[in-house]
């Protein structure tokens, strides 16, 4: 497969940076470009930012915004870093709104910019798996791939899980 895949940024852990001055986590700007020279990706990647947001403050609004350019994208294979809090809930409203189209959802439990996160890995997943995948909206997570309705993050281990096993 050579088609591109568009990669909307909405915030979230993954873009997060520690303000030394104030001690919070905060946002810059996106770290996406360099994670993806990193890992010396070959895979046509268009990006686009259109949000800096903790997904715990992410509005019904900004949803919808995610899924019209969801449905915008001229691109068939969409990924979407996004914060792992919600992303089940922007999941649920893409599987709603957009159809004909590969969308996968991934995050991080570590700001990329700590140099231990999880982000580098979860973003390969993302790029691998939405390529493969058929239509549809899919979440991934450390090596996982997980329907959108048979997943939650388990507050307690910080790890996403099945729901139910089908």
């Amino acid at each position: 497969m050579n088609e591109a895949v568009r990669l909307f940024v909405t915030g979230g852990t993954f873009d997060k940076e520690y303000d030394e001055i104030h001690g919070t986590l905060d946002f810059a700007d996106t770290h996406l470009p360099e994670m993806l020279a990193m890992a010396r990706s070959r895979v046509d990647v268009r990006i686009q930012t259109l949000m800096m947001v903790d997904s715990l403050e992410m509005t019904d609004a900004d949803r919808a915004l995610i899924a019209n350019h969801c449905r915008a994208a001229s691109e068939s294979c969409i990924v979407i870093t996004h914060g792992t809090d919600t992303i089940v809930d922007t999941a649920r409203v893409l599987a709603e709104q957009v159809t004909g189209k590969t969308v996968v959802l991934t995050g991080a439990m570590i700001p990329i910019a700590f140099g231990s996160s999880d982000g580098l890995f979860n973003l390969g997943g993302a790029i691998t798996a939405v390529q493969v995948l058929p239509p549809g909206v899919h979440i991934t997570m450390n090596g996982r791939i997980f329907p959108w309705d048979n997943v939650r993050k388990n507050r307690e281990t910080g790890v996403f899980e099945e729901l139910r096993n089908d």
